[in-house]
């Protein structure tokens, strides 16, 4: 698959050598088809403004012996054609080494932008899964950044998310993880197609941040032991899932239609997750939570206890996780107040 940009470089650099080419191919076939006095088939015409602009010389099929006109007029279109050679190999290589230059400068800025992220999330494995979990990360408007080792997946990466922050690599080496900003990184999703990968990948990024929270993808139920071991936070498979979902789409219609339509909805909600940060004072959830059309607060979970629907006097203590049916812009009012 060809990038959309470098199909537009490709014609802004080359579209007047290749006019020109074809402007004087068309002149030197009508050229040489009316020197032969009209006697001479077109394809033979085409044929000697071929060998005479590429040189080979296998011999003139129109005899210019008795015509020093035609002599003149192929000296003509042989200096063209040279001319236009020369300048389409100069434009090749300005656009050879241009486009070199563009790769680098957009890779430093790239870094420059995964360089300033904090609280960020990484995925690593763009195919089907990961591009979804994108998606879900745009929607709800949280940085990320992707890492794949497969060429072909970035590319088309790319043209489904055009500014994302996304390289080409081996997201489970150290180099990689670090330069995806791990360190620094709130989270990271082991999501390639390959269970092996995704437990190698999860022991990498908890080793370079014990303190990172990991969502692997499983296939295989055998192996969702081995990837608690090496640290994985949450593990999912997608065909459990899928056959959960399935299931629920037959006897849960309508429970699984306000949620397909909540994920599909342009208002973005979404049930979110709102952790009260350490050392907060108690703070009522009315000043936390005050009535608006962003949120809606279902739960407070603190420990194992689940506190349901909550009056407006609970009071929040360090550490309690708030539920609630928010958008991106109340989620954000939700975060900015319990931390205050």
């Amino acid at each position: 698959m060809i990038p959309s940009g470098f199909a537009r470089r490709f014609y802004v650099a080359f579209r007047w050598p290749i006019l020109f080419a074809i402007v004087g191919w068309v002149i030197g076939t009508l050229g040489y088809w009316r020197i032969s006095d009209y006697k001479a088939t077109l394809l033979d015409a085409a044929y000697m403004t071929f060998i005479t602009v590429a040189t080979i010389g296998y011999g003139e099929v129109i005899d210019l012996s008795a015509s020093p006109g035609g002599r003149v007029f192929t000296m003509f279109i042989a200096s063209i054609g040279i001319l236009n050679v020369t300048y389409t190999a100069a434009k090749l290589t300005a656009f050879i080494v241009e486009s070199q230059f563009d790769q680098v400068l957009r890779r430093h800025k790239m870094q420059d932008r995964i360089d300033s992220l904090t609280g960020h999330y990484i995925i690593c494995g763009v195919g089907r899964v990961g591009s979804n979990v994108a998606h879900e990360l745009e929607v709800t408007g949280r940085p990320y950044v992707a890492v794949e080792d497969a060429q072909e997946a970035v590319d088309a990466f790319r043209e489904r998310f055009p500014n994302a922050l996304v390289f080409h690599g081996d997201s489970s080496d150290d180099d990689a993880l670090r330069r995806a900003g791990v360190a620094r990184a709130a989270g990271a999703f082991a999501v390639t197609g390959d269970d092996g990968k995704n437990l190698l990948i999860t022991l990498t990024v908890k080793q370079l941040n014990p303190a990172i929270r990991v969502v692997a993808r499983c296939h295989e139920v055998r192996n969702m032991d081995k990837l608690k071991r090496v640290g994985a936070d949450a593990i999912v498979s997608p065909d459990f899932t899928g056959g959960m979902r399935i299931a629920s789409a037959m006897i849960r219609p309508t429970v699984v239609g306000f949620l397909d339509e909540m994920l599909r909805s342009d208002t973005s909600l979404r049930v979110e997750e709102v952790t009260v940060p350490g050392g907060a004072v108690e703070l009522s959830l009315e000043r936390v939570a005050p009535p608006s059309r962003d949120y809606i607060v279902l739960a407070v979970r603190r420990g194992d206890a689940w506190e349901f629907n909550p009056p407006a006097e609970y009071l929040l203590r360090a550490g309690d996780r708030l539920l609630a049916m928010a958008s991106p812009e109340g989620r954000r009012q939700l975060q900015q107040r319990a931390a205050a």
